[in-house]
């Protein structure tokens, strides 16, 4: 007798993940809506892959200081086998992203394929209405600052200081690929909806993992392991960076609206 395959079935959801749905519909002015399974199950899969991309990060941060602690301790220094290194768990960190987006994805897909119907007006919302003009621009701003302000490192004469900013510049690149991967996620994945309140939450989901993915925790964090080395104006330029761009964060998410009207507006122009 031939054995049927199994389905790929979800299991069923948690009691403590319709109730945080529940808390999330209130916080973003959806506190009418039901909290369905649908909604419940992709908001605990996102916490755990933000969670998990948060492990991403530090170790990125952490290899990268392990990779100039190495790289300029013991009799050698200046050894290239620390950034080597350094270059190699960035690549496996950018793969581990990868299969962590394609989880998501293929979450969101099993729970499309067991809609009964979808959204009455579908829609595939672009960066403009995901991430917003004032976001892009501070998002581009914080991480070429970052990345110029570690480039400007490798004009001081110092060999440890120019080795050290090589350190950080692969640390930098890496974030921003792990981000720009992330983004390129976001906007590209279909919208799972099968009512106008889920294709509301879809929007904001997307929305609010836009403005989380602009904080540029990587970029404030990578420099400071050029302080103490660098010399004072670096040091300066640093300092200033850091208070601008914190600055700017703040203002930004102070004055822009909020995730669910930005998606109430998306919505309203398809």
């Amino acid at each position: 007798m031939t054995r049927e395959p199994l389905p790929d079935t979800d299991p069923p959801t948690r009691t403590t993940d319709l109730r945080m749905a529940g808390e999330w519909l209130a916080r973003h002015d959806l506190a009418g809506a039901r909290p369905t399974p649908l909604l419940a199950s992709r908001l605990a899969v996102r916490s755990r892959a933000r969670l998990a991309t948060y492990v991403i990060l530090a170790a990125l941060i952490l290899v990268s200081a392990l990779a100039a602690t190495f790289a300029f301790g013991g009799l050698q220094p200046h050894r290239p086998l620390p950034l080597l290194a350094l270059a190699a768990a960035v690549a496996g960190l950018l793969l581990a992203q990868s299969l962590l987006d394609r989880w998501v994805r293929r979450v969101d897909q099993r729970a499309g394929a067991t809609l009964s119907r979808r959204a009455a007006h579908p829609i595939q919302p672009g960066w403009r209405a995901v991430l917003g003009r004032p976001y892009a621009i501070f998002a581009v701003a914080a991480f070429a600052g970052a990345i110029v302000l570690a480039a400007s490192a490798l004009a001081v004469p110092d060999p440890t200081v120019r080795q050290l900013a090589v350190v950080v510049l692969i640390g930098l690149l890496g974030a921003t690929a792990i981000t720009a991967m992330q983004l390129r996620h976001l906007l590209s994945f279909p919208v799972v909806a099968e009512d106008e309140e889920s294709l509301t939450a879809d929007v904001i989901m997307r929305v609010e993992d836009a403005r989380e993915l602009t904080t540029p925790n990587v970029q404030w964090s990578l420099p400071v392991v050029l302080f103490g080395t660098a010399p004072g104006w670096w040091n300066a330029a640093a300092v200033a960076y850091l208070v601008l761009s914190l600055a700017a964060c703040v203002a930004l998410h102070a004055r822009t609206p909020s995730c669910a009207t930005v998606a109430q507006r998306a919505m309203s122009v398809q």
